[in-house]
């Protein structure tokens, strides 16, 4: 019998609440929880199955997910209207539950077909970029671009395309600021990304992000695979397509000469995101992600988890993870920090879930958090870095980073990610450029309704019985493929040239 035969899910022996699996009626009978409910119950969402009196916390995974609202009697739907959030002590425990990573061993580690590159980094795809300083640069960049349709991109096999990438943003700020810091950190990590075989650099010429100020600043140096222009040097826009287009030409020509070859797994970084998410998320998607997660680490690689809003309240449970001291206290100050941001602002962490979010199920940032936080799977936190500061593993690593996903993406892929798994249970059709994006529906129903966008099936674990283990296996297997060339679903529907976007913090003056 699937879970969903049953009508309900336990996830936690000490929960107050459980899920409902299918639209359940009131005045049903819950047996194995011994429970007659009082209200309507969507699917998805949560009901009580012991009286929880006013200011008592409410229970879901072992954590606290928020507190009654209101007395909530057993068999009453638990949601919005009769939660709230108030703050609670967390225990640290730094390290705590820290533990040795039980290795495979080197003859039984898996393999991809990656591009090695001349600085000794591996790619997974083979892209040529134009990279904007500036959003007035951004245009002639999209013009180049349309010089290399299809007809000419079948001159070149080995390369997966031309794509000009940029912000909304490259002047009008403080230098030294954070935006400023954040936006120059992003376009040199995709500059150095290894899924690109060569980059034009492209600038306006009195941008407050000039290109030698960016060349400066992250010291990234003019090579073979890294090229500048300036517009306004060029002569406007005419001679800087002609120009911008002979560059992509020799970067193209020599990234048609890349052949890819084996690599061991322990040479991939993977990012783990999630967004639009809903109950399930949870209990099949992030749970099963981060299973593959473990499985990538095990084989030498490294996961990177990040958003961290979307943490707030599951942090202490990867601070206990902490391989070191350090990389649990950088994530509690990061925390504190979000948590002063936020009220310096006038907002909210508990603003985070959206409207869909909670159409979904999901209650509270709390309930959100311990369900996002398992994408990150159950090795040691090794260590906690900054918005697209490069990741250095193997093992877990966490990003600061947003919620919003096309800029938590956007530090991901300039720390250096190979590829995303996305875990959504409501629906998302973003890509990202030079990281593929493979999305994970968390429900069955999602990924009938939109097949044409999701990757993996998570629901299976749901309706068909597979284990959280066995669903992992099948993400591992389909992170390799997908390192090896396999397109994903966002790829095939020429997803992912319009979401870069750096972090912007700050006044645009």
């Amino acid at each position: 019998m699937t879970e969903t035969d049953r009508g309900c899910i336990r996830l936690h022996p000490d929960d107050s609440v459980v899920v409902a699996l299918k639209p359940l009626s009131r005045g049903q009978q819950i047996p194995e929880e011994n429970t007659v409910l009082l209200d309507d119950i969507p699917a998805g969402h949560k009901f009580s199955v012991r009286r929880i009196p006013e200011g008592g916390a409410v229970i879901k995974y072992g954590q606290i997910m928020g507190f009654a609202s209101a007395d909530i009697e057993q068999g009453r739907h638990v949601h919005t209207h009769n939660v709230s959030l108030r703050d609670f002590d967390r225990d640290y425990a730094y390290g705590r539950d820290a533990k040795p990573t039980q290795f495979i061993s080197e003859s039984e580690r898996r393999t991809f077909e990656g591009f090695l590159r001349p600085d000794g980094s591996v790619g997974i795809r083979n892209y040529v970029g134009i990279l904007s300083t500036v959003t007035c640069s951004l245009g002639v960049g999209r013009l180049i671009t349309q010089r290399f349709g299809p007809d000419v991109m079948a001159r070149y096999p080995n390369v997966d395309g031309v794509v000009a990438l940029g912000a909304n943003s490259g002047c009008g700020m403080t230098p030294g600021g954070e935006a400023f810091t954040y936006m120059q950190r992003s376009l040199a990590g995709y500059a150095r990304h290894p899924n690109f075989a060569g980059v034009v650099i492209l600038g306006l010429g009195c941008e407050q992000n000039l290109v030698e100020s960016l060349l400066e600043a992250t010291a990234l140096l003019p090579n073979e695979r890294v090229r500048t222009m300036v517009i306004q040097d060029e002569g406007g826009t005419e001679a800087s397509v002609e120009k911008g287009a002979a560059a992509v030409r020799m970067l193209m020509e020599q990234a048609d000469r890349e052949q890819r070859r084996t690599m061991p797994a322990g040479r991939l970084i993977l990012g783990v995101e999630c967004g639009g998410s809903d109950a399930y998320s949870g209990i099949t998607a992030n749970p099963a992600l981060g299973a593959a997660a473990d499985l990538l680490v095990r084989h030498g690689g490294t996961a990177v988890l990040s958003e961290t809003p979307e943490i707030y309240g599951a942090e202490h449970l990867l601070i206990r993870r902490a391989a070191s001291r350090e990389a649990g206290e950088k994530l509690a100050e990061r925390i504190r920090w979000w948590e002063e941001y936020t009220a310096r602002l006038g907002g909210d962490l508990n603003n985070n879930p959206t409207p869909g979010n909670k159409a979904g199920g999901l209650t509270t940032i709390l309930e959100k958090s311990l369900g996002a936080a398992t994408k990150g799977g159950t090795t040691n936190l090794v260590e906690t870095i900054g918005f697209a500061e490069p990741v250095k593993g193997p093992g877990l690593v966490f990003m600061d980073t947003p919620g919003f996903d096309p800029v938590s993406v956007t530090g991901l892929i300039a720390g250096g990610v190979h590829l995303v798994a996305f875990t959504t249970g409501r629906g998302t059709v973003m890509g990202s450029i030079p990281a593929p994006t493979m999305k994970l529906a968390t429900n069955s129903e999602l990924y009938r309704l939109m097949q044409a966008d999701m990757d993996v099936d998570c629901g299976q674990v749901l309706d068909a019985g597979l284990s959280i283990e066995q669903m992992g296996a099948q993400i591992f297997d389909l992170v390799l493929d997908t390192a090896s060339g396999k397109k994903t679903k966002s790829e095939l529907a020429h997803q992912g040239q319009w979401e870069f976007h750096p972090w912007y913090i700050g006044a645009v003056l």
